[in-house]
């Protein structure tokens, strides 16, 4: 994540909102807890990742981890619920581009 500063006013009520961007970049969205730190004259915010949500996205349901996944993780899982349900892996179909040993 990119440093930012930057001032932020509290209203009456005591609260506070956090920029756009760092909510984008940190995927907070309404109703997200975040942990308090406070040190001398210093406060620091976190996100609370414990468990795992699930939440509606064009009609999908997304389950949000706070990280995102690698490209790796995403083809074993998909690779996995395709084998669980008999469905043919379009990678294994492709000719190995390894040379066969011959044997003598």
């Amino acid at each position: 994540m990119n440093a930012m500063t930057t001032t932020l006013t509290i209203d009456r009520a005591g609260r506070l909102v956090l920029p756009k961007p760092v909510r984008e970049e940190l995927q907070l969205s309404a109703g997200d807890s975040l942990e308090l730190e406070t040190s001398d004259d210093q406060i620091v915010l976190r996100p609370v990742r414990g468990a795992a949500t699930m939440r509606k996205k064009e009609g999908v349901w997304v389950m949000r981890t706070g990280k995102p996944l690698s490209a790796e993780v995403v083809n074993q899982t998909i690779r996995k619920i395709r084998n669980e349900r008999g469905r043919v892996d379009a990678s294994s179909l492709r000719p190995s581009r390894r040379r066969s040993e011959k044997t003598s």
